[in-house]
């Protein structure tokens, strides 16, 4: 026996030398962890993060509107767009006679001066909300169609769209070039009296002609406005939503075939209700390499690690990450159905016990008064019945979803460190009419990232 329990020793002790062999190399950062080797714990109901990402500002900067004021009487500056620095400034602005969601872009500088104009008069802009600068300012991009090609519905502005449009027809076909490299010259207005106008370069340089498409297709600019060219070309497909990564080298996108986009566009017109896109994540490189992450359909927006290597995105009660970059990108799916409906549970028992703590309070301060009607107790308790455990169930024990008031999908993520990613739960439904609308039940859960366990050589 004695004999045994020294090799057992011995064994042990090789097995401990040989895992800490350098072969083994030590992880610093999750950036070094492929998605699929991730470990999660859930964390229900905490704080929202601090660094939600603000609704985008519809104020246009005055210097720009001077000029347009001044200079451009036929044109109208829908947006202005200042670049991270500051120093240059998109326009999106529409000529007379454009279609209502066709618009046009140029570039300013910070003291109101015309740059360059970037787009040319074969071009249309659309979805003016989703156009975003990189975050090191060295490029800004957008979506855009050949114009006279008619637009496609936009989504709400909560989805990253402009005002509801009526729906029209797209169809899909080959590529179309612009074909018009002149533009309509700028027609300066005479001033006020004593005032002289913004100086404007004499004849600005006309865009250059570019390969545009009958769907919306996503563009890119340089700080200047300079190259001026389209890093997708999928005809068919509609992108309607994308973001920088935070290292300015890539984009995370959704797009939508244009079958997909109406019919989803014709149910919210017969149910009265804003039109909400859903697509399919993808990742865009600047030279325009364009990878597929997933055949599954979302309305959420797709969020970046802050180390710009990973994507996550959002399906129903699911949440999906997927590698950035790599020569063999990974994915992992982090199933939440069973932490939600466990804490939606507690969520619901927690609500109905304030309930009827408060309940408590106003019978005792008004004991003087008659008591309520049969009626109503009964339909007060009708009302909280969801809210109550069933006699003899555990707080473990899976519940239906469709008892709990809380439980609802994901709505959004926020990334905001690399062990943290944030997902909101709630309950929407936006109308044409606003004041029908409604959000409730909006919950901020959070899950802690970390590496699983490294299984060591023997």
């Amino acid at each position: 026996m004695r004999i045994c329990a020294v090799l057992l020793a011995l064994a042990a002790m090789s097995c401990g030398e040989n895992s800490e062999t350098p072969e083994q190399p030590l992880i610093t950062s999750l950036s070094e962890v492929p998605s699929v080797r991730l470990n999660f714990r859930y964390e229900a109901d905490v704080p929202p993060p601090g660094n939600v990402r603000p609704a985008a500002s519809l104020e246009r900067d005055l210097k720009v509107q001077a000029d347009f004021d001044r200079n451009r009487a036929h044109e109208s500056l829908e947006r202005t767009i200042a670049s991270p620095a500051g120093n240059r400034i998109i326009a999106v602005y529409s000529r007379l006679g454009d279609a209502q969601s066709e618009f046009r872009l140029d570039i300013y500088s910070a003291d109101g001066a015309l740059v360059r104009k970037v787009t040319p008069d074969a071009m249309a802009v659309h979805f003016p909300d989703t156009i975003v600068w990189a975050p090191d300012g060295t490029a800004a991009a957008f979506v855009a169609t050949t114009r006279g090609i008619s637009p496609v519905p936009s989504p709400s502005p909560e989805h990253g769209g402009e005002a509801e449009k009526p729906a029209a027809e797209v169809t899909a076909g080959n590529t179309n070039t612009s074909v018009s490299n002149t533009n309509t010259p700028e027609v300066p207005v005479s001033p006020e009296d004593g005032e002289a106008p913004t100086p404007i370069p004499a004849t600005p340089t006309p865009p250059p002609d570019v390969l545009t498409f009958r769907t919306e297709q996503i563009y890119m600019i340089g700080s200047d406005g300079e190259g001026l060219r389209p890093i997708t070309q999928s005809e068919g497909l509609i992108y309607f939503y994308f973001v920088w990564s935070p290292d300015s080298q890539m984009l995370a996108a959704l797009a939508a075939t244009t079958r997909e986009w109406e019919y989803l566009s014709l149910r919210a017109d017969e149910k009265q209700e804003q039109f909400v896109p859903v697509g399919r994540p993808r990742v865009l490189e600047r030279s325009g390499r364009e990878r597929h992450l997933d055949d599954a359909l979302t309305a959420v927006q797709p969020v970046w690690s802050p180390d710009s290597e990973k994507i996550a995105c959002a399906f129903d009660v699911q949440v999906r990450i997927y590698d950035a970059r790599g020569d063999v990108p990974t994915q992992a799916a982090i199933p939440l159905i069973n932490h939600l409906l466990l804490s939606s549970q507690a969520y619901d028992r927690d609500q109905q016990a304030k309930l009827e703590l408060v309940g408590d309070e106003n019978s005792n301060s008004n004991v003087n008064k008659p008591a309520v009607s049969n009626a109503n107790a009964n339909a007060n308790a009708n009302s909280n019945v969801n809210g109550s455990p069933a006699p003899g169930s555990s707080s473990l024990t899976l519940p239906d979803r469709s008892s709990l008031v809380s439980f609802n999908p994901i709505v959004a993520l926020e990334w905001p460190t690399d062990e943290q990613l944030y997902l909101q739960t709630a309950y929407v439904k936006r109308m044409k009419i606003e004041a029908d609308s409604v959000t409730s039940y909006a919950r901020w859960h959070r899950l802690i990232l970390s590496p699983q366990p490294v299984v060591l050589n023997r």
